[in-house]
């Protein structure tokens, strides 16, 4: 397995909201775990959200005695979910913060993915570029509902609103899905941050190139050319190789 991963702060804004777990390595039961959280909350709330999210879902991971990847992704986002309300009722200046969060796991020939928010998951196999994972946003809901083109959606004023996130209720809503994986697939994974900056098409160009360069680190370079209007976080895992590398 082959793994990259970096997060930065952007060309706009001053504090970097993003945060990114990546193990090749097995994480209690599971083979091993990536994780991208994106933070939301004024001050710092956003910040902690992220980091303080991630920390307990791979504490909970790391302590879940089960054996089905599914199960053990679930508890660890519920136990997320819990704790961060928890710290935004005990302090005022934290009210209201969450975070997305999109978590994989690759078992044998399978990936387990989940996500709550607008952070993505997409595989590139075949020659095909797909999202996996559906984005939980307003704007999401109105191309869905065909209010909205893509195109349209793409640059709209109300992109970054986002309909579920880890911590702003007491429970949470989490999507799940499955992916069947062959030799030669990738893996991505990112904050909003690259995606509303960087084409899908030119995301699949970039991971595509055999120029042994560090993945994460051309995706993030990408999108601050083309504006990096927000924080940035990426995770490229090739499934079938044998190098690691991460940063």
């Amino acid at each position: 397995m082959k793994v990259f991963s970096a997060t930065d702060i952007g060309q706009k804004r001053t504090m970097n909201q993003d945060f990114v777990f990546a193990s090749a390595s097995p994480v209690g039961n599971l083979p091993n775990l990536f994780v991208v959280a994106d933070g939301m909350g004024g001050h710092n709330a956003g910040d902690f959200a992220s980091r303080y999210g991630v920390s307990v879902l791979v504490e909970s991971v790391k302590r879940d005695t089960n054996f089905n990847p599914v199960r053990i992704i679930r508890h660890g986002i519920e136990a997320a979910n819990s704790q961060i309300f928890e710290q935004a009722k005990r302090d005022i200046s934290m009210e209201g913060m969450g975070t997305t969060m999109v978590v994989a796991t690759v078992v044998g020939n399978y990936a387990y993915v989940a996500n709550v928010g607008d952070s993505r998951l997409y595989l590139a196999a075949d020659g095909t570029f797909d999202q996996v994972t559906q984005d939980h946003s307003l704007i999401a809901e109105m191309v869905r509902l065909g209010e909205l083109t893509p195109e349209q959606a793409r640059n709209h004023p109300d992109k970054n609103i986002i309909t579920r996130a880890v911590g702003t209720q007491d429970t949470v809503k989490i999507d799940f899905f499955d992916i069947q994986l062959e030799e030669g697939n990738q893996l991505v994974m990112c904050s909003d941050g690259l995606s509303n900056m960087v084409t899908d098409e030119e995301i699949f160009e970039l991971i595509c190139r055999e120029d042994g360069e560090d993945k994460a680190k051309r995706l993030i370079d990408k999108a601050n050319a083309n504006g990096g209007k927000d924080n940035i976080a990426v995770i490229v895992v090739e499934p079938f190789t044998n190098e690691v590398k991460e940063c």
